[in-house]
């Protein structure tokens, strides 16, 4: 069976390769039309292999085409978070040194003032929609040939680090020169290796935005392996398990915020819905808590699977069986990849003792593009670590701790806030939850927690000593907040990861202290 889009494509130009989030279905002969159209349109406006592509669109066919395209033309493809700040995307527009700016409507205040921030030229600024300044993308593919492009290679994505900690970078590799069937044949190993397999009637519903690693790549994987795409626009619990039912989704790639507000759902509500088209819901991005876990497997059967990894590379796969069996580890590496735990002085650490995680793919390498100073921080050796904490057991199964820069040390003993996280999620008034250190005079530092409650709780010291109490026989008393502030919204960017630092940051400064 031939993997790739383009050749699927091809193939079998009547498959319906992705659904809109207004429900608009468009097949693969149509898309690949249009991919084969921007193609012939950015080479004529002089981009050349090694060239940058950088985009600012919602979810669903627009990022898809484009992605597409860069991956047979030879171009880097960025596609930006559109929470950002006009400066913020500028700086990521100019940083990836994009030759082409993508830009819709819906956020055309943003991209506008972005790309005057980055000096982009009229050339480059390419809109969906009414974009002012920006070149119509219709007018510029109206009259562009639908035929497959002459000396396609492949491109690659380029996306950027999270920026916890100073400014984002670009995870950049070289391109390998590959014909582009040959290279996305090869990124379909990243659903295989879940045993998810190609053609139809497989469909994978994308949940989160666009611009996160893992929903690009793997929708990609996806789309290569002939699967339909169910794009949602916006995160809704019920509207997640609706778009289920009516286009039978066979895969999805989720994060653990998101098993918590699905299964807060009404039991009336989750149980309206037939679910039993779903075999494999991936999850990764950020710490799952062992019950929130068991809960999703209780309901959804064992079609749960978790991997670990990084937009660097990464990393290590779990099955719902071996998850079970062992609880809470996040499995062992997969193909090409490995795994090492080592000590403070970079050497290994025996199973069963935490230390800083590394990771290696045997296949490609990367750089911080700009900053070769980054890239050789965060190295041993021939491995990597995106800053966690973990160990692996006897059987080379990987386990999890924190992220080390999350780790308090208080009265000289580490408490790890994942671990007081895990409990507190599941009080019932809890909707979300970060737990932090803050300076303490006498201990160094000290726990606290900041709450955000569930729907109908009210905020308080009544609901805090109700949640402080869940934690008894639970945890030593060492581990418990001996704080709990409350906040209307949890700072989370929409991959599911939390944004801690922010928190964190008016509680030391309070005490004089910078972090």
């Amino acid at each position: 069976m031939a993997l790739a889009f383009w050749r699927r494509a091809e193939t079998d130009p009547a498959w319906t390769a992705l659904v809109e989030p207004d429900g608009t279905q468009r097949t693969a002969g149509e898309l690949l039309a249009r991919v084969n159209q921007l193609t012939h349109t950015l080479r004529g406006l002089g981009l050349r292999p090694g060239d940058g592509i950088a985009v600012l669109l919602p979810n669903g066919g627009t990022a898809l085409e484009i992605y597409l395209a860069a991956l047979q033309g030879g171009w880097y493809y960025t596609p930006i978070n559109w929470h950002f700040t006009p400066p913020e995307i500028a700086y990521i527009v100019a940083d990836s040194e994009a030759k082409a700016f993508f830009v819709h409507e819906r956020y055309g205040e943003a991209g506008v003032a972005a790309a005057d921030l980055a000096g982009l030229p009229a050339r480059a600024r390419l809109g969906y929609g009414t974009v002012p300044g920006f070149t119509p993308v219709a007018d510029l593919v109206a009259g562009q040939p639908v035929t497959t492009p002459a000396d396609r290679v492949a491109g690659s994505t380029m996306h950027y680090t999270s920026g916890t900690t100073g400014r984002p970078k670009g995870v950049r590799r070289d391109l390998s020169g590959m014909a582009p069937d040959d290279a996305a044949e090869l990124t379909t190993a990243l659903l295989q290796i879940f045993g998810v397999p190609p053609g139809q009637p497989h469909v994978h519903l994308v949940t989160s935005p666009n611009y996160h690693t893992a929903v690009t790549l793997f929708g990609g994987a996806a789309i290569h392996l002939g699967h339909t795409l169910v794009y949602m626009d916006s995160w809704d619990s019920e509207t997640a398990l609706a778009c289920v039912e009516r286009y039978r989704v066979t895969s999805t790639h989720m994060v653990p915020t998101q098993f918590k507000r699905m299964l807060s759902l009404p039991e009336a509500t989750r149980s309206r819905y037939d679910l039993s088209s779903m075999r494999w819901i991936i999850h990764a991005a950020a710490p799952c808590p062992v019950p929130l876990k068991r809960a999703m497997l209780e309901w959804w059967g064992p079609r749960v699977y978790e991997y670990y990894a990084a937009t660097e590379g990464g990393g290590t796969l779990t099955s719902p069986q071996e998850w079970l069996a062992r609880p809470g580890t996040v499995g062992r590496p997969w193909p090409a990849s490995e795994i090492l735990i080592a000590d403070d002085d970079g050497k290994p650490c025996p199973p069963g003792t935490p230390g800083t995680v590394y990771m290696k793919m045997s296949t490609t390498q990367f750089v911080y593009k700009g900053d070769p100073a980054k890239t050789e921080a965060g190295r041993l050796g021939g491995f990597f670590t995106a800053g966690d904490i973990g160990y692996l057991d006897g059987d080379g199964f990987l386990f999890l701790c924190d992220r080390k820069a999350d780790m308090i040390i208080s009265g000289g003993a580490n408490i790890y806030p994942a671990e007081v996280e895990a409990e507190l999620i599941m009080h019932p008034g809890v909707a979300d939850v970060a737990v932090f250190g803050v300076p303490d005079e006498e201990w160094g530092e000290r726990v606290m927690a900041v709450i955000e409650p569930a729907a109908g709780r009210i905020p308080g010291p009544d609901l805090a000593a109700e949640i402080l109490g869940s934690l008894d026989g639970k945890l030593a008393r060492m581990k418990w907040p001996s704080a709990i502030d409350f906040t209307a919204e949890m700072p989370r960017d929409p991959s599911g990861k939390l944004l801690k630092r922010r928190l964190r940051e008016p509680y030391w400064r309070a005490h004089g202290r910078s972090i």
